[in-house]
C-alpha cells in the first residue's frame, strides 16, 4: 500500500502509532536575534527532506520498550512505571536495540530519525520559537518542573503534523554525531556520521523534557549525551523509512 501524508498506521499489535509527514524544506536552526539561542544552533542553513517518511505519532511508551525486553530485544529494562508513559532512562545504544528488534519484527526500515528530520517534523511548518508560538506555558508542555515527573504521552496538543510531545516530557536521542555548529552538516536530511570536528561517541539529543527550563524545549535547540548515558528524563522516537 502506498502510505500518503497524515496516514496513521501501526506495524503490529505492539508497534508504535506511525504517522507518514510530506517531504518539504525548512530552515535549521535559529537566527541570531532568537532568545535562549545557543551558539551551537547555526548557522541557518535550508534542508530539503527529499521524500515523505514516517515518525512515531508518541515517544516510545514503557509498554513498547516492554514487548520488546520481554522478546529478548532489548537488554535493559524499563523499570517501574505506566504502560502509557513514555519511557525513560533509556542510553542511545539501548534506542539502537529497539529499532534492530522492531526493524525486524516487522521487515521494514525502523530507525532513530536524523537531526534535520526531528526538527523538521517538531517545527511542522514553522519558524518560531515552539511549533504554537514564541511563548511557552504549563499547559503547552510537561517542562521546567511544572509536573515533576512524566506524563502519559499525547497529554498535551498535537502539532500540525500530528506529532505529541516534541516539546518536553523527555530528550529524544536522534541519529547524528555532535558538532558544534552546523558548518558543514548534511542539507539533504540525512544523519550527520562523519566525524569531522565530530564526536561519534556523543549523540545528539532534542526536545527538552519534564525538568528542563522552557528555552531548552526551543525547536531549534541541541545538545548531546554520551551513547551509554542514561537517565530518568531521556527517551526517543523512532522513525520508518517508507
Amino acid at each position: 500500500d502506498v502510505l500518503t501524508p497524515g496516514t496513521v498506521f501501526r506495524d503490529c499489535g505492539d508497534c508504535p502509532e506511525m504517522i507518514v509527514v510530506p517531504s518539504g524544506s525548512f530552515r535549521m536552526g535559529s537566527p541570531n536575534s532568537e532568545e535562549g539561542r545557543g551558539t551551537d544552533e547555526g548557522p541557518l542553513h535550508h534542508v530539503t527532506i527529499p521524500e515523505a517518511f514516517s515518525v512515531g505519532v508518541y515517544e516510545v511508551t514503557v509498554g513498547e520498550w516492554d514487548s520488546c525486553f520481554d522478546a529478548g530485544g532489548c537488554s535493559r529494562a524499563s523499570g517501574s512505571g505506566r504502560y502509557d508513559l513514555p519511557v525513560a532512562r533509556v542510553s542511545w545504544d539501548d534506542a539502537q536495540e529497539y529499532v534492530a528488534w522492531l526493524s525486524a519484527e516487522t521487515g521494514e526500515d525502523y530507525r532513530l530519525l536524523s537531526e534535520s528530520e526531528w526538527e523538521y517534523v517538531a517545527r511542522a511548518g514553522t519558524q518560531t520559537r515552539y511549533w504554537f508560538g514564541d511563548e511557552i506555558t504549563s499547559s503547552d508542555a510537561n517542562y521546567g518542573l511544572n509536573e515533576g515527573h512524566t506524563v502519559s504521552v499525547g497529554s498535551y496538543a498535537p502539532n500540525a503534523f500530528g506529532l505529541y510531545d516534541v516539546h518536553g516530557n523527555v530528550l529524544e536521542w536522534v541519529e547524528d554525531c555532535w558538532h558544534g555548529n552546523y558548518v558543514g552538516a548534511p542539507i539533504d536530511g540525512s544523519a550527520w556520521l562523519r566525524s569531522d570536528g565530530g564526536n561519534c561517541g556523543g549523540r545528539v539529543f532534542r526536545g527538552g523534557s519534564w525538568h528542563y527550563y522552557a528555552r531548552y524545549l526551543r525547536s531549534a535547540s541541541r545538545n548531546w549525551l554520551y551513547t551509554d548515558f542514561h537517565n530518568s528524563d531521556v527517551g526517543f522516537r523512532v522513525s520508518r523509512t517508507l
